[in-house]
């Protein structure tokens, strides 16, 4: 196909940024310019001559503007294809004439909502003149050029300078294609609003999911794997897609799902004490709090510093030098954390692979929203795991009762738990985790694993006895049988915090109360597959 010279050009924007420069460039080089309401008034006062979209269209706009560009002397202009004999008599029986080129961004609907307008002034920011020149144009795009994104005026500008006023039509198609996703994914913004915010539905009869802006990452889940990332159009919470990384070299799909588990399992400790968590391979493999930063880091590696190596690292406080410098000691892929002081933005930019990621806050863990999961021909679609226990929920279910410290290592060990890949096991005590047991087969494994663990650490370290002795322990479901609470019991546990609810619960009731353990009930299951 060939170039098609820009000879008549129609602008609409809301976004208004870069738009007189263009259409000064535009005007410079003959092109006749049409435009509307407010975009006109702002191209008059730059000095530009524009042709009032009423005055080809030979209607007044009305309707407060909801009424303005929806006409054939419009979409006429856009539609047709230019060496149809009978389009081309249409067009002249009609005196429509061609539009080449077509510049339009659509209402602010995202902004609108997010800063909590009311509903009628939302419904009001819904685009309909404006997504139909972009479909119109984009559709005829081997005639016409749209142009959706401010981003690409300066594309323009340099492809209309390269072919002598004209677009060819790989330039064409790209835009056509990106103004596409602008229209879908505006749409799909609008759909969602309705469906969750306006009207409630969690599961709506279409599920729209949209994500701009893709940053292309270096590999997928192995080098042999292209990945990207998208961040969601619409409201959404801050997270490590919105991190900014200061230094490192480029992400992979791991480090971002890694980085994504330590930061979600990092913000349930919230404002409370300085806590530290180390992740590999989506099971967190040490977590501690402690009224530093840097004995929280020492607690959190004490527990499995073997699995730390290469692992990922998130924290809920600002990073200062002293804690940087020893989590510098050891292989580290990304650290995730609020902020960093200039002690440890120098300790790590000795590091020049090591990726710090600063999120400026902590996402809410106890946020709505859907997880989603593909799975061959179809999406699973869930609410986010977002409940929460706290200690009056708790059901004391045997003869001794938990000592104070023994309620608050089950709590922690119960938050550390959730996080972990089923089946779960978690020992913690005095703020730290002791030993973590992730993805088996049975419970009673997941014991064993975490209780070995824990062994190795007190063997590394030269302690007398391992931290599972007087430890609590959690699970992540109940325990059908009693032989992964005698696993946890053997390891030193004194504590048990699980859900309940088995068929088998007096039995393992029983058994905690033979071994003298303290046992309560959440009633809350916390599978992560």
């Amino acid at each position: 196909m060939a170039d098609v010279t820009i000879r008549r050009a129609l602008l609409s924007v809301s976004d208004k940024t870069g738009l007189a420069d263009l259409a000064g460039k535009l005007a410079k080089a003959g092109v006749e310019l049409i435009s509307t309401g407010g975009t006109a008034k702002m191209l008059r006062d730059a000095g530009l001559d524009v042709r009032d979209i009423s005055e080809i269209t030979d209607f007044p706009e009305m309707m407060d503007g909801r009424v303005k560009t929806l006409h054939p002397m419009v979409h006429g202009g856009l539609l047709a294809v230019r060496d149809d004999a009978d389009h081309a008599a249409a067009m002249e029986a009609h005196g429509i004439g061609a539009i080449d080129l077509v510049v339009v961004n659509l209402y602010p609907f995202e902004a609108t909502v997010m800063r909590g307008a009311e509903r009628d002034e939302i419904i009001e920011n819904i685009d309909i003149g404006g997504p139909s020149m972009v479909r119109s144009a984009a559709k005829n795009h081997r005639y016409v050029t749209i142009v959706t994104d401010p981003a690409d005026y300066g594309a323009l500008g340099e492809e209309l300078a390269a072919h002598d006023g004209a677009t060819t039509m790989d330039f064409r198609k790209r835009m056509a294609a990106k103004a596409f996703g602008a229209t879908a994914a505006y749409d799909s913004m609008i759909s969602q609003w309705f469906a969750f915010a306006d009207q409630g539905q969690m599961f709506p009869d279409m599920l729209a999911i949209n994500g701009r802006a893709p940053t292309e990452l270096r590999y997928g889940e192995n080098p042999h794997q292209k990945a990207a990332l998208y961040t969601p159009v619409g409201p959404h919470a801050q997270g490590i897609a919105q991190a900014e990384q200061v230094q490192g070299k480029e992400l992979s799909y791991n480090n971002l799902a890694d980085a994504d588990a330590a930061l979600e399992l990092c913000a349930e400790f919230g404002g409370g004490d300085p806590a530290v968590v180390i992740v590999k391979h989506a099971n967190p493999c040490g977590v501690a709090q402690a009224p530093t930063l840097l004995a929280a880091w020492e607690g959190a590696l004490a527990c499995d510093s073997v699995s730390a190596f290469g692992g990922i690292v998130a924290v809920n406080r600002p990073l200062d030098g002293p804690t940087a410098e020893a989590i510098a000691k050891i292989f580290t892929e990304v650290v995730v954390a609020p902020g960093a002081d200039d002690a440890a933005r120098a300790v790590f930019a000795k590091k020049k692979n090591l990726r710090l990621l600063i999120t400026g806050e902590m996402p809410d863990p106890r946020r709505g929203g859907l997880a989603i999961k593909p799975i061959t021909g179809g999406l699973l679609v869930q609410s986010r795991d977002n409940g929460a226990i706290s200690e009056s929920d708790l059901k004391i279910v045997t003869e001794r009762e938990p000592t104070p410290q023994e309620l608050k290592d089950c709590l922690f060990a119960w938050t550390v738990a959730r996080h972990v890949k089923s089946n779960a096991i978690v020992y913690a005590k005095d703020g730290a985790t002791a030993g973590i047991g992730a993805g088996q087969m049975n419970r009673r494994d997941s014991s064993r694993i975490a209780a070995m663990k824990a062994a190795e650490a007190a063997e590394k370290y030269e302690w007398d006895q391992p931290r599972t002795v007087g430890s609590a322990v959690a699970s992540d479901a109940f325990f059908p049988f009693a032989d992964g609470l005698l696993a946890a019991a053997e390891a030193g546990a004194t504590a048990i915090i699980q859900p309940g609810g088995s068929i088998r619960d007096d039995e393992v009731i029983a058994a905690a109360n033979e071994h003298g353990l303290a046992m309560v009930f959440t009633g809350m299951r916390h599978f992560r597959h």
